[in-house]
């Protein structure tokens, strides 16, 4: 069983910083590629960031491309999500994901497990 565990959520005001950790089980962490999504209350889950198993490649949806760095860490299961430059509608719940996934193509968005997610309120 796979478990996924995010931290690093919080309040701070737009223009601020915040990173977000994951902390995978199991012991193929280095054949997933991870993602980041988020969900605004109101709205649908989104994309926001992943990357490949190796870390060699990255991927953003516009909206945080130059703002947020995904990174991870192979030897500590961990993977992080960097955000600079917050805006208030950054806000919303964000949620770690992993998929089996050895390609450093784009993983899509079709991941197999989730975190619990963790809160991001950014104000203005």
């Amino acid at each position: 069983q796979v478990q996924l565990v995010e931290s690093g959520g919080g309040l701070v005001q737009a223009g601020g910083s915040l990173r977000l950790s994951c902390v995978a089980s199991g012991r193929t962490f280095e054949s997933w590629a991870m993602g980041w999504f988020r969900q605004a209350p109101g709205k649908e889950r989104e994309f926001v960031a992943a990357i490949s198993w190796s870390g060699d490649s990255t991927y953003y949806t516009d909206s945080v491309k130059g703002r947020f760095t995904i990174a991870r860490d192979n030897a500590e299961n961990t993977v992080y999500l960097q955000m600079n430059i917050l805006k208030p509608e950054d806000t919303a719940i964000y949620y770690c994901a992993a998929r089996v996934f050895t390609s450093e193509g784009p993983p899509g968005e079709e991941f197999d497990y989730w975190g619990q997610g963790t809160q991001v309120t950014v104000s203005s």
